[in-house]
């Protein structure tokens, strides 16, 4: 028997925010209410990464303008990650620069080299308020920029320049989840 319950197991799939949604644009609020159904979001949360195959998930991209995201990843020893953030604040970013294929849940099928940090560290605080620290190599430092990056409102693509960037616009301009708004 395993000691604790998987994350996710007793949360339900939500549908996910698509590029456009204006939800994904936003900066998301602080978090100030810790009960019950901030940990509903996170479960909600962690249900929904799994259903979509991701490893991290930002609350945004479920549709709730809210400073939290959920993880399950690998960083580039294989060794697995697994946790969230509330009120995420990235700390510290160094190590070399590595441009390298990123997509994301909000842009499903779509991916593009993205420059990002090979070291991050992420402060914040768990559901119950408690303090947590991530630091992250890697893969799984890309993840937590990522995800950051949703909470305050942007999207890999942000990143992206020159014709990378041209490319996969127009890639997500022509997809079939694409907005005609």
């Amino acid at each position: 028997m395993r000691h604790g319950s998987i994350p996710g197991a007793s949360g339900r799939v939500r549908p996910l925010t698509l590029l456009g949604d204006p939800v994904l644009h936003a900066p998301c609020a602080e978090v100030t209410d810790f009960g019950p159904q901030l940990a509903a979001l996170v479960e909600d949360m962690f249900a929904t990464m799994y259903a979509a195959r991701g490893v991290g998930l930002a609350a945004n991209q479920v549709g709730v303008g809210l400073q939290v995201f959920v993880y399950d990843c690998p960083d580039d020893e294989d060794v697995r990650h697994l946790g969230h953030v509330v009120n995420p604040r990235v700390v510290d970013l160094d190590g070399v620069t590595v441009r390298g294929p990123e997509g994301c849940l909000s842009l499903p099928g779509l991916e593009a080299a993205t420059p990002r940090f090979d070291h991050a560290v992420v402060e914040g605080v768990t559901v119950t308020g408690d303090p947590v620290r991530v630091h992250g190599t890697g893969f799984f430092a890309r993840c937590l920029q990522h995800e950051s990056d949703h909470v305050a409102g942007g999207v890999y693509t942000d990143h992206v320049t020159g014709w990378r960037k041209r490319r996969v616009l127009r890639q997500a301009a022509r997809a079939p989840w694409a907005t005609t708004a």
